[in-house]
């Protein structure tokens, strides 16, 4: 069920890692960002879409993990974009066949993969999305994968983070073919809190969708965790451990994973 959390703004949350889909309503359309992932949940959108009369005519996707690069022939064949290096990335990850792909990642069978990936490179340096409706600053990062991307809808005041701000995921760094993932995530978080003065509303990829009175605690929050993991010190933090929530227990094993990458 898609719910408004700012004009012209609503969400959808799927039951897969509370994974949340943005649309943003347009003259002609509508822009869904980060579609959805179980088959049953994206033909549902498509099918309440159609019925309030809103058709997509742009999707985007915040970055190339397999989870955020989803789509449904229902959804129909609008231009689907990503940063350039994101669409890179989605294009290469998939070279030795989706089927491979799936099994590698563990991807459940609910989840439609045909039209994995299919996403348009935007030109390098591009910091709007091309619609017709409300202006999304891009905001690109390399925290977390390669061309990420957070996405500011100005006229709205709503953020939209990708796989950052999360109450319910620690920063989960990129640890393949980067010198220093942890400053990475630092200067991401820095591009966040520039314009955090202008966020009434921020979505996280995962998680729960934050008011302004929560952006700067959330930075601070992520910005504590990168530097205990840096030091290699003891760490609390209620994402992590007995306090993690129900389901999220598993957190903790990426946890120390990244400590013993990082050791």
């Amino acid at each position: 069920m898609l719910r408004q959390v700012a004009e012209g703004v609503l969400v959808h949350e799927s039951e897969f890692c509370q994974s949340n889909a943005v649309v943003v309503q347009g003259r002609g359309g509508v822009l869904l960002i980060d579609a959805g992932v179980l088959g049953d949940e994206l033909a549902c959108l498509a099918n309440d879409l159609s019925d309030a009369g809103q058709a997509v005519v742009a999707g985007f996707s915040t970055h190339p993990h397999w989870d955020h690069l989803l789509w449904h022939p229902g959804l129909g064949a609008a231009p689907r974009y990503g940063t350039a290096r994101c669409a890179a990335t989605a294009r290469e990850r998939p070279s030795g066949g989706v089927d491979a792909v799936a099994k590698a990642a563990g991807i459940p069978e609910e989840v439609p993969l045909d039209l994995l990936g299919l996403i348009t490179g935007l030109p390098s340096e591009t910091t709007q999305i091309p619609w017709d409706g409300p202006g999304v600053r891009i905001i690109e990062h390399q925290a977390h994968a390669p061309g990420h991307a957070a996405l500011l809808i100005e006229e709205r005041g709503v953020l939209v983070a990708g796989d950052m701000l999360s109450d319910v995921l620690i920063p989960m760094l990129d640890l393949n073919g980067t010198v220093d993932p942890i400053e990475d995530y630092l200067a991401a978080l820095r591009l966040l809190e520039g314009v955090a003065g202008d966020v009434d509303v921020f979505v996280a990829g995962h998680g729960s969708v934050g008011g302004a009175d929560e952006v700067h605690a959330r930075i601070d929050q992520d910005r504590a965790y990168l530097r205990s993991l840096r030091g290699g010190c003891a760490l609390s933090d209620p994402r992590v451990g007995p306090s993690a929530k129900d389901g999220w227990e598993w957190v903790a094993g990426v946890h120390e994973r990244q400590l013993q990458r990082l050791a």
